[in-house]
């Protein structure tokens, strides 16, 4: 557990996020079951033709919030994507093929949500003005193409954060939970 930030409920803990721009909602649940932290998010969210879609993903983190699994679901019944880790940098997907392609991934990032820029937060434990890296799995939610980007996660202020890729910058106020409140210019708490 990172002491930084104050411990989740072992009984859940929801959270609701809508796009800046009106097009998409997103309902996060958080649970501890099994001995680790499964968070689960739907997103409803309306394409460039106006038509209405949901994705909806999971990842399955350990106690210190190291991702274990990602699990995304876009139109089916079983997952479209389904990828997990041994912990040690090593990604496969569920039919076993190892994708050396994804080899040094430690966090995922799914741009339909601000959930995903969390876990870092939370795995580390940086003082103020410190920093570190990580590699990002970015996933391409329409595609489900899949690629490790380096980034640097610095911790800017107690409750304030910046996650610097090579494609931007983000500035990322946090609660008490070092859960994001808000993306800006694309997500903002709601509810």
């Amino acid at each position: 557990m990172n002491p930084l930030h104050d411990p989740l409920p072992a009984d859940g803990h929801v959270v609701r996020w809508e796009a800046v721009d009106g097009t998409a909602r997103e309902v996060l649940t958080l649970t501890w079951e099994n001995e680790a932290w499964t968070a689960s998010g739907r997103v409803e969210r309306r394409d460039d033709d106006g038509a209405d879609a949901s994705v909806q993903y999971v990842v399955r983190l350990s106690p210190l919030w190291q991702v274990r699994q990602l699990l995304l679901f876009r139109d089916l019944d079983e997952p479209d994507l389904w990828l997990g880790t041994d912990g040690h940098g090593h990604w496969g997907e569920i039919n076993g093929a190892h994708r050396v392609d994804l080899d040094g991934g430690i966090d995922v990032a799914l741009g339909i949500t601000p959930f995903t820029h969390s876990i870092p937060i939370r795995r580390t434990a940086l003082a103020v003005g410190q920093a570190a890296p990580t590699v990002l799995l970015d996933v391409d939610v329409d595609t489900l193409g899949v690629v490790a980007v380096p980034a640097e996660l610095r911790r800017l202020g107690e409750h304030r954060y910046e996650l610097e890729r090579a494609d931007g910058t983000s500035v990322l106020d946090v609660d008490d939970h070092g859960l994001v409140i808000d993306l800006p210019g694309r997500f903002r708490r709601h509810g």
